[in-house]
């Protein structure tokens, strides 16, 4: 396992459109530990791959209840709507109001291949609609309702 370097705001890898993961092996689970273990490091909640420069459609979540890998994750039902304060770790110091769903399901796959799907409400539901963007290269701050520094 290694730290992963965080790729900043204007790093252009941000605002791409990750690839789909056709085969989950060794490269990919190392991949994941990476991610886990730099998401850790930084006091993150989430990192997405194009984070730390890899154009792969996987994200890791851990919001207080233990880390949740999501490969190739698709948001299948999205309700109601909550409007919070975010941050990335791409966009040091930044923050500001979002918009997100107040519940989804998600269906992905895990590290071990094996498809899921979960439902996730409040906090944890915001922080994977926020990796789910990084995914689509959105970033939160082009949904910024209002920003922390008006």
């Amino acid at each position: 396992m290694a730290l992963r370097n965080i790729r900043k705001d204007n790093d252009e890898i941000l605002r791409k459109k990750c690839r789909v993961v056709d085969e989950i092996n060794d490269r990919i689970r190392v991949l994941v530990e990476d991610m886990i273990e730099t998401m850790y490091h930084e006091d993150g909640v989430g990192l997405a791959a194009p984070q730390v420069g890899i154009l792969k459609r996987i994200a890791v979540v851990d919001v207080g209840e233990g880390v949740h890998v999501f490969i190739n994750p698709e948001i299948i039902e999205e309700s109601g709507s909550c409007i919070d304060v975010e941050g990335c770790l791409s966009l040091p110091g930044r923050q500001g109001e979002v918009e997100r769903p107040a519940k989804i399901k998600v269906k992905a796959l895990n590290e071990k291949g094996e498809e899921f799907e979960l439902e996730a409400e409040g906090f944890f539901a915001r922080a994977i609609c926020h990796e789910v963007d990084h995914l689509n290269g959105i970033l939160f701050t082009d949904k910024l309702v209002r920003n922390e520094e008006e």
